[in-house]
Order: structure tokens, then sequence, then C-alpha cells
């Protein structure tokens, strides 16, 4: 026998596992038997009332096995004498181009310029510690790419992109947790995904396939209208039936190598602004609508033992010289930290993550503001490259103002949000879950005006749909300038074949067409499958 149900319970009856199904079997009056065996589809939790609640859809079987939860496992054939299919970058978009290449029947061969997680590591501890940014591996650039040392979200709006279901359970069989595919806001951590990224390289190269650390692509093979491979750092020419560019949105080099060799690149909407940090005590208190009075000392009083740390998403429309700016929190982590994410000396960029438990103290958010063609003009003689020079000239500028002694550092220029606001220089900065630490500055000094503007503008809205929001008790951290590419790399719409380079085919968040990992990953499968049908 088999039944669905969909329930709405408290957060003690619908996250604690054994009183879910306590609920659950007397809900249809069966016996507490191994062999009734109940499973949740789908988890999400609603806070939009005083109460907050948790709605459940879930499977119960009894008497009878349940199928298996997962479709998609380990098995690949080996291709290690298959035909080569090129593919720049090891991040998500790259990971699962490959894998679904080896499905396919060809040989993926994986270049990464960074090193492999664990090598990683050393050279995230260097920028933490001693502020050294290594261009090679960073935040961003080494295996599975920005994501792996940047939280590990995995929801997606992205459903008519491709199969998100069958991505997340490749992830469980690569070591993820089985909550994600249950989760309405699916979430690996920081600290286990690196484990997961792992397993996946494994997987190719137990296929045959074959991934390059440390190999840094520095030029293209292009024959007429066509690309026959990459040429690397090392002199090595890598060639294959085509090549999936998958190199992620900080890869400059990359966008300015296509330009010179007059491979057809345009510029495309993204936006810049701030890290907000604040207490996750507060977050969890108007989120949750607890009593403010409770301790911020620790994150989970307040909420209590099953609801997870809450986060929130904001939005709203501002003006600035007559024009329309939209101002918007992005990639918000709960029981979050806040890491330095330059990828080269000079600069300074924050971006934030969450562990898997989501149990640090502050709660952390991009906040950011749309940036418009007016604020290109600057810049407009770098043509498609004009809003990567203007990333690149506010991160330089962060970098300078927050470095006064001269000597680059990745210290973060910060200030207290209503001081922000009211336009004074805050006298004393916060605790602050940044480990390369902070120095209190006029974020105009930072940030031009069609930001700063817009963004005074934007919390003062936010103030006044979270009341709290808007105080002295949280701060703004420079600066959050990478939150999509600045250049998109056009391809056809059918094939994802590039719009003027055959058998060149540009994936992911890098090109334009994915923004986080679930996304990049379906996007990694789709030119796979897309290529093999062009040219397989």
């Amino acid at each position: 026998m088999i039944q669905s149900l969909s329930l709405t319970l408290l957060p003690e009856q619908g996250l604690d596992e054994a009183a879910f199904r306590a609920h659950v079997l007397n809900h249809l009056h069966l016996p507490d038997t191994p062999d009734v065996v109940v499973r949740k589809r789908r988890q999400s939790i609603d806070s939009r009332g005083r109460q907050t609640k948790v709605h459940v859809d879930a499977d119960v079987f009894a008497g009878e096995t349940p199928p298996p939860l997962i479709q998609h496992g380990l098995t690949y054939p080996n291709v290690a004498n298959a035909r080569t299919v090129v593919i720049v970058g090891a991040g998500p978009a790259g990971l699962f181009a490959a894998l679904r290449l080896i499905e396919l029947g060809l040989k993926p061969i994986v270049l990464e310029r960074g090193p492999d997680v664990r090598a990683r590591r050393r050279d995230l501890a260097a920028i933490n510690k001693d502020h050294v940014v290594n261009p090679e591996s960073n935040y961003c650039f080494g295996e599975g790419g920005a994501g792996t040392y940047s939280d590990g979200k995995l929801y997606t709006r992205s459903s008519k992109r491709g199969d998100i279901r069958r991505i997340l359970e490749i992830f469980v069989a690569h070591g993820a947790t089985e909550q994600i595919l249950v989760d309405a806001h699916p979430h690996i951590g920081t600290n286990k995904l690196p484990a997961v990224v792992a397993a996946l390289r494994t997987s190719i190269l137990n296929a045959g396939g074959e991934v390059h650390f440390n190999t840094k692509v520095v030029d293209l093979l292009l024959e007429a209208d066509q690309i026959r491979g990459v040429v690397t750092a090392d002199g090595q020419e890598h060639t294959g039936l085509g090549v999936i560019l998958a190199t992620g949105h900080s890869a400059r080099d990359i966008f300015q190598l296509l330009h010179q060799r007059d491979v057809l690149i345009e510029a495309k909407a993204f936006a810049m602004g701030v890290r907000i940090e604040h207490q996750q005590s507060l977050i969890d208190t108007l989120q949750y609508h607890l009593n403010p009075h409770h301790s911020t000392q620790t994150p989970n009083l307040g909420r209590g033992e099953y609801l997870p740390a809450a986060s929130y998403s904001l939005v709203t429309q501002t003006k600035f010289g007559g024009v329309e700016r939209g101002v918007f929190s992005f990639c918000m982590c709960p029981g979050g930290f806040i890491v330095p994410s330059a990828t080269a000396p000079g600069e300074l960029v924050v971006n934030g993550m969450s562990p898997s438990r989501r149990d640090s103290k502050w709660a952390n958010s991009g906040l950011v503001v749309a940036i418009t063609d007016a604020d290109l003009k600057p810049y407009g003689g770098h043509g498609p490259l004009a809003g990567l020079m203007l990333q690149q000239a506010i991160e330089q500028r962060a970098c300078h103002v927050a470095s006064p002694a001269g000597s680059p550092s990745q210290t973060a220029p910060a200030q207290r949000i209503s001081d922000f606001v009211d336009g004074r220089v805050s006298s004393s900065l916060l605790d602050t879950s940044y480990q390369p630490g902070l120095l209190s500055v006029d974020m105009r000094d930072v940030l031009p005006d069609h930001i700063a503007q817009p963004l005074r503008q934007g919390l003062r809205d936010f103030g006044q749909k979270m009341r709290g929001y808007l105080s002295n008790d949280g701060q703004l951290i420079g600066i959050e300038s990478r939150t999509s590419s600045p250049v998109r790399i056009p391809r056809h719409r059918d094939t994802c074949e590039h719009l003027t380079t055959r058998r060149l085919f540009p994936c992911g968040e890098g090109a334009g067409y994915a923004g986080g990992i679930v996304s990049a990953a379906m996007d990694g499968e789709r030119c796979a499958n897309e290529l093999v049908a062009l040219y397989g």
C-alpha cells in the first residue's frame, strides 16, 4: 500500500524525524512496525504568519519495498580510448559536462587553472591570515569553482533548463546528504562540498577521463570559423571534437583572450554593492516573529531546537539620475561567514558562505544595485569589457581605501548601517565573521554615487519591511562585486554553440547562462548533450 499526503505542522512535529513519523502513523492509523516506511518528498518552512509552520509532502509504504531513492548513481562506462572533448574549468558546469560526456561515450579532458580541493585550502588560509592572493588558487579558482568554498547552495528557479532532481541525485551519489532531495532550499555546506567535488573528479578519472590541475589556458586553436582546441601555459595543445568553455564569472583573462582573438562576446547586465552583516539572532527574531528580548549570545536560543537559521530575500526599486534601479539581497548566508574573494593582488572582493549546520552567530547577504548602461560610459572604450573594467576599478579602489599603509591587504572597508544611511563615519565597528579584519571608512569613498545612493534608498525601504534591519547593530562590508559575469559569450539558443565560432560551447555562469551551482551543472549537461548531437 502506498499513500501520499501533505501536512502542515509545527516545527517540532515536522522537523524532528521521530516525531514526524509518529504523527504520520497516527494520522493514517498505521502500526509502528519495520515494514512501514515514511519517506519525505518535499519540506519547506513557512514563516509568513505569526506561527511558523512546516509544509511536508510524504509517501508512506506499508508492506512493500519503497523504490530506490536515487536513480542516478556512480555507474559510468569506460571512455579511456574514446574520442575527446576539451572542457576548460572544473566548476559545476565543467564537472557535470564531463560526467555527461562519459555517459554519452566520449572522453572529457578537463583543464583547471587552479589546484585540487585539498591544495586550495593552503591558499585560502594565506588569503585569510597573510592577505596573500594567489591569482590561480583562491575562493574563485581551483577544483569545484567558486561554489566549493563559498557556501554550496543548491536552490534554483531554473527548472526549465534541465532536470534538477537528476543533478541533486548525482550529488547524493557522490556523498551529499539525502536531505538535499527533500528541502525546498537545499544546501550542502562549504565544509562538506569539497569532499563531494573530489568524488565527482574520482568518477571522471575512474571512467577514463582526464582532469589536469594547475593547467591554465592561454590561447585558442582557431581555424577559419571553428575552434580546434586550446593551448595551456606549459605550451601543450589540447584538441578534441569541441571545447566546452566553463571558466566561471571571474576568469577575466579568458574574456580578454576571446576579445583579442575576435571571438564574439558582449556586455551583460550585472549588479554590485556590499555584504551586509547582522547577528543571526536578529534575523531569526524578525523572520520567525520571536521575542526580541532573547539573548544574542546563543544563536539558536530564540528559534528553538528545530528551526534552522532564518534567511531573507529583499528587493526594491529606487531612482537615481531619473532612472529606476533595482536594489536587492543576493546569496543570503544564514549562520555564515564573509570571506575574501579577490582573484588578483590589489583587489578587494567579499563573498558569503555557510557551513552545513549554519551555526555561526552571524547572518550575511549581498546587498547590490543593478548596473545600467550609463554607468559603463566612462569605460566605453573597452567595448564589451566595459563592465569588467568597472568591476575592477571599484575593487581596486576598495583595496586602496582599506590599505592606508600603502601595502595592499585584504582588510575590508566597513561602515555601520545607520551611519552609512545618515552619512557618518562609524566611530567603531562590530565584531565580524570576516577573518582578515575591517577598517572603518566612509563607504562613499569606495562606492560610486550610482551604487551608494540607491543603496541608501534601498536600506530605508528594507528597514520598513523588516523593523530592526536598518540600525547600527549591523554593518556593511565592501565590496560585493562578483554577483554574476559582466560578460556574455553569445551562443545559439537551440544548440548552445557559439554564434560565430563553431565547436565552441560557452557554458555556465561565466558565459552568462547560469546563476549558481545547480543551474551551472544543468547547463554543463546541456552543452555536453548538444555537442554530441552536433559532432558526436
